[in-house]
Parts: C-alpha cells; structure tokens; sequence
C-alpha cells in the first residue's frame, strides 16, 4: 500500500502565522507549546490542503492574519510516488484559488480525496451530540473521498433540494400549488437519493465492524458499542411514495420534510443511546474508534494511506486509552501521522519505544517554531 507524505508546508499570513516554512518527517511529527499558541492551525491548514476549506472556520476571508489583504498555504507532498504540490491562496478581494502542480480547479470539488486526510480533534464530540445533519455529513464525507460518484450524486440531489424547497415557499407565498412542478423534483430526487442511500448502507454493512474492533483496542474491550442506520427509505420502496405521503406536511412547512437529507445514525453504548448515558472519555472513544476506523476503510478502498491529524487526543482520555491509541498509530498499519499536544515531554515518553522517525516542533509565544530531532 502506498504511503501519502507532506514533506513541506508554505504559510502566508494564514491565522495566527505571519510566514513559516516546515519540512516534515515521513513518521510522526509532534507539535507541541503552550494553548492558544498556534498548534491546531498547523494542523488545520494541512487541511486546508486537503479539503479545500478550515475545519474550524468556512468563511475563508477570516483565516488571513491581522488586517492582511490574503492568506496562502501550499504543501509539497509525495504522493502514488510522485512529488505533487497543492496551493490555496485566497483574496479578500477576489475569488480563492486553488491549484495542483500549478493548474488550478475549475471546480472545487475535483480535489476532494486526491489528498485522503483523517482529523481527530475535541470538537469531535458534536457528531453524537449535535443533529443529524452532523452525522450525516461524517459518513457522506468518508464516502466522498473515495468515490466521486458519490460526491456528483450528493451534490445534485442538494442542489434539487434547494430547488424543490423554493418551490414550495414560493407557492405559499403565491397562495397557488402545481402539484406537477413539484413532481419533477420529485423524480430528479429520487434518482439521486437511490443511489445515495444504497452506497450508504453499503458503506456502513463494511464499515460497522472495523469500527467496533477500533473501539475494543482503544477501550481494552471495556464496553460494547454499536449504531444504526435510520432512514426514511427503510420504511418505502422509493423517495417518490415518501413525498407523496409527506405532500400536505411539505406545503405546510414551506421544505421538504422527508427524504435522504433527514437520515441519522443512533449511537450506542451497551444497548443504550450515547448521548445520554455515555461519559466523556467513552463519547471520544467512540470518536477516536470512528475516525480510526475511516483511516482504515479509506486506506484499503484507495490503497493509500491517508494523512493523520491528531489535535489534543489526550483531552478527557484516561492514560490507558492515551496509550493504546498512540500505540496504535505508530505502527505500520497507519502512515503520516501530525500530533499536538501542549506537553512536549508527554508525547516523548509515549512514543520512547516505537521504532520510527519522531519528529518534534515547539511552538512559543512568538509563534515560532523550533524543531528538535527525537
């Protein structure tokens, strides 16, 4: 399986950075300093690189530095055996770029999975506690990298939601209905939602185990956990029958109220809802064990591995979860792997006995960075 590496990463006025050059190692790289340093948005314009956006901010103009005018972030990586370079610069006064080897996307999209990238950060959290778009945006985003069929369905069917949404305001606004407008996107709907739905649950019949043996690793098999597919088109044979039996509900809400974009993921630990009756440490095992679990399903359906990006796992993790997952991920199974945490010594003396190249950044007060050799 071929290895995905960042060798060098270029920032510009990106966040908290005003200019900074890194070369990275092929192993483990740790960032390490005080809180509010700068660490995560290391981390975070790596996925930037990937993902074409922040993981903590969507509004692009907000990530320049200061009263600056841009931000550029550019990575040199070494991937399928090739030297690759990835550059987003973004304008407040113009349109964001981004480029491959100088050739720049037509569409945005087209760069998603090119650089496969798993992130593990606190906020993870929100997957199980928050609403069932932020489940449903997990799995559509595993799939995605792999699969761009996926990703052109998924946006489609979006795009004839919202259309199909401003029908519906605009004949409440009009005090008229034309139930065979609405039809169209109802069969446009359909069309793309069957293919979602199907490639969803596939996705999960495959991916469910491999998550529950993460979670066993990380938790020294402590409890048992699982979840379940919920879905409209488990209880109809298509999307066309669920806009019909929810036609009166759709023009009294002004939306669409039923369909592939209301379906959710119940979480549980021993038979029981996470939400409710897991701990802190136990929710972010259970996040640690999926994103895991994604690095994993995505390395073998690309046969690559991605980039790991670990952003104070230790938070709300006993030492013997810190230590299995550390463990875990510095051995051949994973590949470039980025750490942060605030405790330089910590990270020394949990990787102390592994056999690969760990390499460490400290980060002061200044925002400058130190490298210091394992």
């Amino acid at each position: 399986m071929s290895q995905l590496v960042l060798n060098h990463l270029s920032l510009v006025n990106f966040k908290s950075y005003q200019q900074v050059e890194i070369n990275f190692t092929v192993n483990v790289n740790c960032i390490t300093g005080d809180n509010g340093v700068g660490k995560t948005n290391l981390l975070d314009a790596i996925y930037y690189l990937a993902f074409c956006k922040s993981f903590f901010n969507p509004i692009d103009v907000q990530n320049i530095f200061n009263d600056e005018d841009f931000f550029m972030i550019q990575g040199k990586f070494l991937l399928n055996e090739k030297n690759e370079t990835v550059y987003c610069g973004n304008h407040k006064q113009k349109k964001k770029a981004f480029k491959r080897n100088d050739k720049e996307y037509s569409k945005l999209a087209e760069h998603i999975g090119v650089i496969p990238l798993v992130m593990v950060n606190p906020a993870d959290t929100h997957i199980i506690n928050d609403g069932s778009d932020v489940r449903r945006k997990f799995i559509d985003g595993v799939i995605s990298q792999y699969d761009k069929t996926y990703l052109s369905k998924l946006l489609a069917y979006n795009k004839s939601l919202h259309q199909r949404n401003n029908l519906l305001k605009h004949f409440a606004e009009e005090r008229r209905f034309d139930e065979s407008l609405l039809e169209v996107y109802d069969h446009q709907l359909n069309d793309f939602g069957k293919f979602i739905s199907n490639a969803r649950k596939q996705f999960l019949e495959e991916f469910i185990p491999t998550f529950r043996d993460f979670y066993q690793r990380i938790s020294q098999k402590a409890e048992n956990v699982g979840f379940e597919y919920k879905s409209h088109l488990l209880d109809y044979p298509d999307l066309i029958e669920i806009f019909e039996s929810s036609r009166k509900a759709d023009r009294a809400a002004r939306y669409t109220t039923m369909g592939i974009h209301k379906d959710d993921l119940l979480f549980t630990l021993e038979d029981r809802p996470l939400r409710k009756f897991g701990s802190q440490g136990q929710q972010k095992t259970f996040v640690t064990a999926l994103k895991m679990a994604q690095f994993n399903f995505m390395a073998e359906k690309k046969g690559l591995k991605p980039l790991l990006l670990l952003d104070d796992i230790f938070d709300k993790l006993d030492d013997l979860r810190v230590k299995a997952i550390m463990q875990m991920v510095s051995t051949e199974e994973f590949g470039q792997i980025f750490v942060t945490d605030t405790s330089r010594k910590r990270l020394e003396e949990l990787f102390h006995d592994i056999h690969q190249e760990v390499k460490y950044f400290e980060i002061d007060h200044e925002g400058k960075l130190t490298e210091h050799n394992a």
